[in-house]
């Protein structure tokens, strides 16, 4: 190789270098300067989402710093660890805020956000993310309909576990003609995250800080 070749081929290696560590400058400012909006957006849409299910009169702390990291779990669904906002009142517990999913929608993954009184019942839910068929499966979302309130205020308690299913099968709850797997999953989904509310309930509304829910030994 001659001199006039390596000194070329070291030229470019250097630009070539040189523009990757721009670069790499500039992603890296852009991510910076840019995470702190990203996130106080995150953090206001998720709050807003939670005043749809939990009223704001029914806590006073901030529930995005009591929050709890929910190791995979069945009855939640989640395969991968969650998150589990706790609401207090006065300092003494007033509920929780759950993910869970269920994964035998029709078409796949629903993801429900599910708020829950100290006392059991369901002070609300949302479908967070679906893949139902539009315009047949898309009623669980309460833009398009109030189907999901029909939960509100629901326990194990009030309704029999075997009275967690959609009317067609014997059960309490209400679903749409012709889209019968897709409430089916859902008033699965929301009887398995009761059951599991009732038993960690003292380590979930123990919570003051951010932590991790260690299996129920019951």
């Amino acid at each position: 190789m001659s001199d006039t070749l390596i000194k070329h081929t070291i030229k470019t290696a250097s630009t070539l270098t040189a523009f990757a560590l721009v670069g790499t400058a500039i992603l890296a400012y852009i991510f910076i300067i840019t995470r702190a909006p990203i996130e106080a957006s995150e953090a206001e849409a998720r709050l807003a989402l939670f005043a749809q299910i939990l009223p704001h009169q029914t806590y006073d702390n901030d529930l995005l710093k009591t929050e709890l990291m929910i190791p995979p779990n069945p009855l939640l669904g989640n395969r991968t660890p969650s998150k589990a906002n706790i609401a207090k009142l006065g300092d003494e517990p007033a509920g929780v805020i759950l993910e869970a999913i269920a994964h035998d929608g029709y078409a796949g993954d629903i993801k429900l956000l599910i708020a829950i009184r100290a006392d059991g019942t369901v002070s609300g839910v949302r479908v967070l993310t679906h893949k139902e068929t539009p315009g047949l499966g898309d009623y669980i979302e309460i833009e398009r309909d109030d189907w999901i309130t029909q939960f509100n205020d629901e326990s194990l308690a009030k309704t029999a576990t075997q009275q967690w299913a959609v009317t067609k099968d014997g059960g309490k709850f209400e679903y749409m003609a012709g889209a019968t797997i897709t409430p089916r999953a859902i008033v699965k989904a929301m009887a398995k995250a009761l059951q599991f509310f009732n038993e960690n309930k003292s380590q979930l509304l123990a919570s003051k800080s951010v932590g991790e829910v260690q299996p129920s030994k019951d």
